[in-house]
């Protein structure tokens, strides 16, 4: 039986040995990769324009809602007027520094806000009302005096638990030397130093000279406090002397390393 013709094993050859790819020069090479780019430069640009026109654009994320926490004296309808925040406007366009500033410049009371954008539809106001420490009596009116010194209120009746400032340093040399404005910062310190408890219990500071203020205290009790100086050293030993003699009257915490308490 005659062998494969040269013709037929040429085909067979031909049809083992693999096809070759179509060959692509440079130039096309260098566009197919440019195309990607330009698709995928695309692509990015619509992804952006869409996140925009739904952050910006599109009724989906605008403010709708504003809530308001951490009020006391204060009411959550006051500070929402105060706050003036756009309802309406995209939400990622709120300015919230401005509306705490508002906050701050509007109502005095208030110590320290954060503004908080809570997606979708609203604006979170966690404020932090100042609480006053002591009183400074005017005319028939209270001024409301915070552990800063800061004057922020004026109230009509005195808020219970908050000591009255005395001022009594009119003959004092310490008037003329520290002047009123230093001795209301050394009453405000001693009010902000003194135990919860003692704060409490306590109807008025008197400040007669930078180092002579005297505590008066529910039950005809008074405290020698003297200066500002030492203040929490001060307090644990009054929180001390006060347990130790129940009954006592005076107490005198002005040095505090020698308290002293007695009946009158």
């Amino acid at each position: 039986m005659a062998g494969p013709t040269t013709a037929q094993r040429g085909e067979a050859e031909r049809a083992d040995t693999p096809a070759r790819p179509p060959h692509i020069s440079p130039e096309g090479r260098r566009l197919t990769g440019r195309t990607r780019l330009v698709l995928a430069a695309v692509g990015v640009l619509l992804t952006a324009a869409a996140t925009l026109w739904v952050l910006y654009g599109s009724s989906w994320l605008r403010l709708e809602q504003v809530t308001t926490t951490g009020t006391g004296v204060l009411t959550r309808a006051e500070v929402e007027a105060a706050a003036g925040a756009p309802v309406g406007d995209p939400l990622v366009s709120v300015d919230t520094g401005a509306i705490a500033d508002r906050l701050r410049q509007k109502l005095p009371r208030i110590d320290s806000v954060d503004v908080v954008r809570s997606w979708p539809h609203g604006i979170a106001l966690k404020v932090t009302e100042r609480k006053p420490v002591l009183l400074v009596e005017k005319g028939h009116k209270f001024i409301e005096v915070d552990a800063k010194g800061v004057r922020f209120a004026t109230v009509d009746e005195a808020p219970r638990h908050v000591p009255v400032l005395e001022l009594a340093a009119e003959r004092s040399a310490s008037l003329g030397r520290f002047g009123v404005d230093r001795l209301l910062r050394e009453a405000v310190r001693i009010a902000g130093d003194l135990p919860e408890q003692v704060a409490g219990e306590t109807e008025s500071v008197r400040i007669t000279s930078y180092d002579s203020v005297v505590l008066e205290l529910t039950r005809e009790r008074t405290v020698m406090w003297g200066s500002s100086e030492e203040g929490p050293v001060k307090a644990r030993v009054l929180t001390a002397l006060m347990k130790a003699a129940p009954k006592a009257g005076h107490f005198d915490v002005s040095a505090p390393t020698a308290p002293a308490a007695s009946k009158s």
